[in-house]
């Protein structure tokens, strides 16, 4: 792996956005910042600060801006795709620890871990995220502290093999579970999680709704989370991959 872009979906981030893009910078040669439709200036905003912004006419969903920061990070041929909030709860600190962990693991999909000291966090928010990572980690088959932390260092060409269509906040359930059910190593690393006062843009119901009825529909097999897309030098879907591992050289 020779690039790796940071992809940052925001909705109404004018306030925190400027100082994400300039501490992340420092680190990756490029920031994409995808404007889900806000309503500040978001947009230009993370652009003076040096991000190229891809905006949204409406708000589609964070899943979707997600994955279309990874298509173009694709496109331009990075070969990861490191993700990040644009409310600053993320560190930049943190991202040599998540590139280091791939390197010496091989991980495709590095998540960062909330849990080993989760001060700070919120007593609902930390309960149901508990809630959510049991229920992952029995469908993945894995152990799972931590699996809605969005701050998370991708294989853009592992993700470009499968079937993820989320395109909401259940986008982190789907994109671990796919790598999972694909064979895809999955590793986890420690980070800060800065809380400021801003409200969450999770609705406490309507979210957690959505992402219920997710897990009910891959827990019956409905969905193929997981497929890949296409056949030849992969075998059945859930097997392990034969693509050449990639070198450790993140930039």
């Amino acid at each position: 792996m020779t690039q790796c872009a940071a992809v940052i979906p925001c909705l109404n981030e004018a306030r925190n956005i400027a100082q994400v893009v300039e501490s992340v910078r420092r680190l990756v040669s490029t920031v994409l910042v995808i404007d889900d439709g806000s309503r500040d200036d978001t947009g230009v905003t993370a652009k003076n600060a040096g991000a190229e912004v891809i905006r949204n006419a409406a708000p589609q969903g964070k899943g979707a801006a997600l994955q279309t920061g990874w298509r173009l990070a694709r496109e331009r041929g990075f070969d990861w795709a490191l993700a990040m909030d644009g409310d600053g709860q993320h560190s930049a600190e943190d991202v040599p620890g998540l590139f280091e962990v791939a390197e010496r693991t091989g991980a495709k999909l590095v998540i960062g871990n909330r849990m080993i000291d989760p001060k700070g966090m919120p007593l609902v928010r930390r309960l149901v995220n508990g809630w959510m990572s049991e229920r992952i980690s029995t469908l993945a088959g894995i152990s799972v502290p931590d699996s809605q932390c969005g701050f998370r260092l991708m294989n853009l060409e592992a993700w470009n093999r499968l079937q993820v269509e989320a395109s909401h906040f259940e986008i982190e359930s789907e994109v671990l579970l796919a790598f999972a059910r694909a064979g895809w190593a999955i590793e986890f690393a420690p980070i800060e999680v800065i809380y400021k006062s801003e409200q969450s843009k999770i609705h406490p119901v309507r979210d957690t709704v959505r992402w219920v009825k997710w897990w009910r529909r891959v827990g019956r097999g409905n969905e193929r989370i997981g497929g890949l897309k296409t056949v030849g030098v992969f075998d059945i879907p859930g097997s392990t991959s034969n693509i050449e591992q990639p070198t450790s050289n993140i930039q």
